[in-house]
């Protein structure tokens, strides 16, 4: 986890989507890839696997698939599970930008 302390205590936002892999998951890369596309270096755009990284998953209370959080500077900013489309992704980190 302390990596994930450096990575969320950075200046720019940070767009984390927490996932398990599963059927739709290529729509979900396609969908960050065109956030991270638009926002290009304001932002970073991360994928977390939960089953990968449970420990993390499970300090942060992530139950449901997908769960999209954002930081900045170390502090949540925003958070809701369920899917997103890159547009509302894009305008949401762009408020911490």
């Amino acid at each position: 986890m302390t990596k994930f302390g450096e990575l969320i205590s950075a200046e720019e936002p940070v767009l984390i989507d927490f996932y398990f892999d599963w059927e739709d998951a290529d729509n979900s890369i396609d969908t960050l890839r065109d956030v991270a596309a638009a926002l290009g270096d304001k932002a970073k755009v991360i994928k977390i696997d939960i089953k990968k990284n449970e420990p993390l998953a499970e300090a942060l209370r992530v139950k449901g698939n997908p769960t999209f959080m954002i930081y900045k500077d170390g502090e949540m900013k925003w958070r809701q599970t369920g899917e997103q489309d890159a547009n509302t992704l894009i305008g949401l980190v762009q408020q911490y930008l």
